[in-house]
């Protein structure tokens, strides 16, 4: 089933979103075809009538291989009901019916469901069909032509359904394409396990406080936090479990910090907080506050709990200096905590 995947033209599985969409697509087009139906039995047009029924029933096969998620054979069905309907509505009541504008519906499908080079020849393949009809009811009579007042209300119908599924098609691009850079952002500045802000932001959102500080001069605090005895975790009981603890610390770190802190994963098993208007003594509490509630903290592994220490590094930063300095100087605190016993606050002054 994979190797079928891998080789279709159709990207079945990249495109979840759309293929929702062409879901809800059959049972509006479905429903479109059941009032097609009744109208050109009022107009007496039996043979009309009963294509919107084939219609239906390809329509209904098409949204089950949908969620069956057979995708290729569900666009295969959609794609060969509109070309023939719209193509035999057009010969049966004209030009001016307007069938030949569900046509057009499959230009921004064919790129969003295929690959490039493959839609690009499937539309123009569309547009010879597209204008080989229009061409050729130029100079053919429509086979079964129906009253002209009758034939514009069939067209403005047709032209109502084509815009508004042009409209809810737009606003689903536009919903995908902003899904897509929100997730881009997130991805570009948050650690993708822990969901803490990654190296880059944290450093990137500290140099702003910076800024700040340099026009307005107020206490700034870094602390760098470790946990202790972190490779004997994942020795003994597995990376898995590793990235369990990392995950329920991160997660507990973050629930701690005030709303104007932030704090970040720094690498392997290390975290830098940044605690903006924060003097060395108030950093040295919220510290205090986060080794202890880590302390408490258990996770479980295979039915044993897992309890972990931290060990932390604080200092204020100095008017001036590079941030690089004071991060090295909070290192230095943290490598003394780690010295003296571990799950400990150390703090260097200024």
């Amino acid at each position: 089933m994979q190797a079928m995947h891998s080789h279709s033209p159709y990207k079945v599985d990249a495109r979840p979103g759309f293929w929702q969409l062409s879901m809800r697509c059959c049972l509006l087009a479905g429903s479109v075809d059941v009032a097609f139906f009744f109208i050109f039995l009022t107009l007496d047009s039996p043979i009309l009538a009963w294509i919107n029924v084939i219609s239906v029933a390809m329509y209904v096969s098409a949204y089950r291989a949908l969620t069956q998620r057979r995708n290729r054979l569900g666009f295969v069905l959609i794609q060969t009901e509109v070309l023939v309907h719209a193509g035999l509505g057009t010969v049966l009541i004209g030009w001016e019916s307007g069938f030949h504008y569900y046509l057009l519906m499959f230009i921004p499908a064919l790129f969003v469901s295929t690959r490039a080079r493959i839609a690009w020849i499937l539309a123009g393949c569309l547009w010879v069909y597209y204008a080989g009809l229009h061409v050729l009811m130029w100079y053919v009579q429509p086979l079964q032509p129906i009253p002209s007042n009758a034939l514009l209300g069939v067209n403005i119908f047709n032209l109502t359904v084509v815009f508004f599924m042009f409209s809810y098609l737009a606003l689903f691009y536009v919903i995908t394409v902003n899904r897509a850079h929100t997730k881009l952002s997130r991805m570009a500045t948050t650690d993708s396990l822990t969901g803490l802000l990654n190296r880059r932001q944290i450093i990137a959102l500290t140099e702003k406080v910076l800024a700040r500080h340099h026009r307005h001069p107020t206490d700034l605090t870094l602390m760098l936090l470790d946990i202790d005895h972190f490779k004997q975790i994942n020795d003994e009981h597995g990376h898995d479990i590793g990235d369990r603890v990392l995950i329920a610390v991160s997660q507990h770190l973050q629930s701690a910090m005030r709303e104007q802190d932030f704090i970040g994963r720094w690498g392997g098993e290390e975290f830098l907080g940044v605690l903006p208007d924060t003097d060395l003594e108030q950093a040295a509490e919220s510290a205090e506050r986060l080794r202890k509630a880590i302390q408490v903290l258990e996770i479980d592994s295979h039915g044993k709990k897992i309890q972990v220490t931290l060990s932390i590094g604080i200092t204020q930063y100095r008017a001036d200096e590079a941030l690089s300095n004071t991060i090295a100087r909070a290192d230095h605190a943290l490598y003394k905590g780690k010295s003296s016993g571990r799950n400990r606050v150390e703090a260097i002054h200024v």
